[in-house]
């Protein structure tokens, strides 16, 4: 499948989550050889980055800033290279949640109310809590704050600050933390996050970086398939909202009545081999490194 092509993959990047797509890329590059494929492992800082001849097609592991906003998708546009993953368009609308947002409104996708601050007008929610608070351009939790209490949110708006103008605020929704993953038009089997202490922050998310906790997952969650039905078909609707092609990760959470409620879409999630999409993709019996070759061939059969 993807035998003797020569696939640069893309790795670090300038943002926030460079350490996990160093380890993303590590494993995605280790995949692709064992499929026979020719590997170029190209390290990322900028936009002048540079390519090795003869490329076939480039494999996007920058999470966050630059990799999954549209930007690094644009500059591999100009210069005529195929890429995985969705394209600079619907890169854009997915990494910023505001969009995000808009689009799902406008598709009936089941996502939690919310409203748009600006801090330089010193504005503050108006909702009661409990919500979130978010960043609404950062991913794997960068930046979020769960607002229990009136008097946390100073504290949580200063926090935000650092992250730009604007912040997104949630209701807050109590229930199982989810996550489907999108192949090609294919809802993969539903996954229950079940962080160990708190929420599905950074430290959860990525214990080996350092911060402790962990996460357990169950795949297939622990769910009724009723739920599960309406689980994949509420992130099938997210996904194709925005416009992704190729490849997703959507978030959701179920409250308590197995009412799903998208969060966001991820069009670049980890890809390491006990990432998530990763996992459910071999609980629908696709292993890893037919995972990696089916995203190189659906996205070289995506038109730029």
């Amino acid at each position: 499948m993807v035998n003797g092509m020569h696939i640069a993959v893309l790795m670090g990047g300038p943002g926030s989550e460079r350490h996990v797509s160093l380890r993303s890329a590590e494993g995605v590059a280790a995949a692709l050889q064992a499929s026979g494929a020719r590997v170029s492992v190209v390290d990322v800082t900028g936009p002048d980055f540079a390519l090795p001849p003869d490329v076939d097609i480039a494999f996007n592991c920058i999470h966050g800033t630059f990799g999954e906003d549209g930007q690094l998708q644009q500059i591999l546009e100009r210069r005529g290279v195929p890429y995985t993953g969705a394209r600079a368009a619907s890169s854009a609308r997915a990494f910023d949640k505001l969009i995000s947002k808009k689009a799902f409104l406008q598709h009936d996708v089941p996502t939690p109310p919310h409203e748009a601050l600006s801090l330089s007008r010193g504005q503050h929610p108006k909702m009661p809590p409990p919500f979130v608070m978010k960043p609404p351009r950062e991913g794997s939790s960068v930046g979020v704050h769960i607002i229990r209490d009136s008097s946390e949110t100073a504290v949580a708006l200063d926090d935000l600050k650092q992250y730009g103008d604007d912040v997104l605020v949630e209701k807050f929704i109590a229930g199982r933390e989810l996550t489907v993953g999108i192949l090609g038009s294919q809802a993969l089997p539903v996954i229950h996050i079940c962080p160990r202490d708190g929420f599905y922050d950074m430290n959860n998310k990525y214990p080996w970086m350092g911060g402790g906790g962990g996460s357990d997952y169950i795949c297939p969650a622990d769910i009724s398939p009723s739920a599960t039905k309406k689980t994949q078909a509420a992130a099938l609707r997210a996904h194709r909202a925005l416009g992704i092609e190729v490849y997703s990760r959507v978030d959701i959470m179920l409250d308590a009545l197995d009412n799903p409620w998208v969060l966001e879409v991820n069009t670049i999630p980890g890809m390491t081999e006990t990432s998530l999409l990763p996992k459910a993709a071999a609980t629908a019996g696709i292993d890893y490194p037919s995972l990696c070759a089916r995203i190189v061939q659906l996205s070289l059969a995506t038109p730029p």
